[in-house]
């Protein structure tokens, strides 16, 4: 079924996604945070390369979707952010289904976005906020010689994906 056909999601999990706290452990220096460990994370998504990007107070990222990329998103601070998910996966269990999620300063977490999963985050704190992804794919493939895994629902003014 094509995305333009889906008019109604329901609230709900979503199959395959992962969340977890992330704990930070301080002392006299700072802290330290293990944002994830190959023992702890399927193989299907460990990282292959890692990024990090900072997102104004009030401003949206996405939506979007890749076809073969998961995305290990890692909300530390110093802002909150709002993630919304939505299944658009025609055989998946929970097609159809927006999960929402906040996470950062005040719940740190750190969520795993299958591929096929469309989504988007916004920065709903006052500061500029961090965001650390930990994707299982290079972006562009090999020395940046493949086109970008990335379908930009953002660029669709009909889009169905929205975060209000």
């Amino acid at each position: 079924m094509n995305s333009a056909a889906i008019t109604t999601f329901i609230p709900g999990e979503i199959e395959g996604v992962v969340v977890y706290g992330l704990k930070k452990f301080s002392d006299d220096r700072g802290w330290l945070c293990e944002l994830f460990r190959h023992d702890e994370l399927d193989r299907e998504f460990h990282p292959a390369m890692a990024y990090i990007s900072f997102t104004n107070p009030g401003v949206t990222r996405g939506p979007h979707e890749h076809v073969g990329q998961a995305d290990l998103f890692c909300f530390l601070g110093p802002s909150d952010f709002h993630l919304r998910m939505w299944d658009n996966r025609p055989g998946s269990s929970t097609f159809r289904r927006v999960m929402d999620i906040r996470a950062g300063v005040s719940d740190p977490k750190a969520i795993v976005v299958p591929k096929g999963i469309v989504h988007a985050y916004q920065n709903y704190g006052e500061v500029d906020g961090m965001v650390v992804n930990c994707p299982n794919r290079l972006y562009m493939g090999e020395n940046r010689s493949e086109p970008v895994d990335e379908i930009r629902h953002e660029d669709d003014p009909d889009t169905l994906f929205l975060m209000d």
